[in-house]
C-alpha cells in the first residue's frame, strides 16, 4: 500500500489518507485487509476507528485507490453515515453464505 496523500483534518478530528495498492496476481483485498494494512501505515491507530471509503479498481488492472479514514476518538467517528457504520460491522464470513 502506498499513500498518495495525507492530511489532518483537526476539525473533524481525523487523519485522511489516499491511498493506491497494488495487488497483482491477487483479487482486490477485502475490507478486513485494508484496515489491517492502514494499521500498518498509522501505528497507533484503533481498528474501530477506521474507515474506507471510495475504493475503485479499475477493469483489468491490479491497482486499488482508495480513501481511509482514521479518528481520534468515537465521537468523532459518529460522524460517519450509518451505512458506513453497518458496512464496516458486517463480518466477512456472512459475505459468501447461501441461503
Amino acid at each position: 500500500m502506498e499513500i498518495i496523500e495525507r492530511k489532518e483534518n483537526t476539525l473533524l478530528g481525523r487523519v485522511e489518507i489516499t491511498f493506491t495498492l497494488n495487488h497483482s496476481s491477487a483479487p482486490t483485498p477485502s475490507l478486513s485487509k485494508m484496515i489491517e494494512m492502514v494499521m500498518k501505515l498509522e501505528p497507533g491507530s484503533k481498528k474501530d476507528l477506521i474507515y474506507i471509503k471510495n475504493v475503485n479498481t479499475r477493469f483489468g488492472m491490479a491497482r486499488t485507490n482508495g480513501l481511509a479514514l482514521i479518528y481520534e476518538s468515537e465521537e468523532y467517528a459518529n460522524l460517519e453515515p450509518e451505512y458506513i457504520k453497518l458496512r464496516h460491522e458486517i463480518p466477512e464470513e456472512s459475505e459468501g453464505v447461501d441461503e
